[in-house]
């Protein structure tokens, strides 16, 4: 897909991202790109959009060309992300059918959820409807 297949909006959890097409489910929906650097680096300058690929490399995705940095956490995702270890890159494929207009989500993890969700509570369809229930 490309670029604008999708729409950056305003969301609950600050910016999210939409489709604009309808998707397959088992779909690569986007890749997650940024620069490649050393975990050790990484480390030194951290930052909410990194996506550790093994135990020696990074990807930094904080630049905003990176389009799929804005898709949120869910408890209940429609995307998940799958590692290439051919290619060591990661990718987000749909793991349902997804409507046009629906946002993209996926389960960022425990580590990512721990450190940087639970402290301020999950703001995910799911958690805010049970809260509000």
């Amino acid at each position: 897909m490309a670029k604008k297949d999708f729409k950056v909006f305003k969301s609950s959890a600050g910016f999210g991202l939409r489709t604009l097409k309808d998707i397959k489910k088992g779909e690569l929906v986007i890749e997650y790109t940024g620069r490649k650097t050393t975990n050790a680096a990484a480390e030194r300058q951290p930052n909410r959009y990194q996506f550790d690929l093994d135990d020696k490399w990074t990807i930094d995705g904080s630049p905003r060309s990176n389009t799929a940095r804005y898709i949120n956490h869910s408890c209940r995702p429609n995307c998940e992300a799958v590692h290439y270890t051919d290619t060591n890159e990661i990718g987000i494929e749909a793991i349902r059918n997804i409507k046009a207009g629906e946002e993209l989500t996926y389960d960022y993890g425990k580590e990512y959820f721990n450190e940087y969700i639970k402290p301020v509570g999950c703001k995910c369809e799911k958690c805010t409807k049970t809260r509000s229930s």
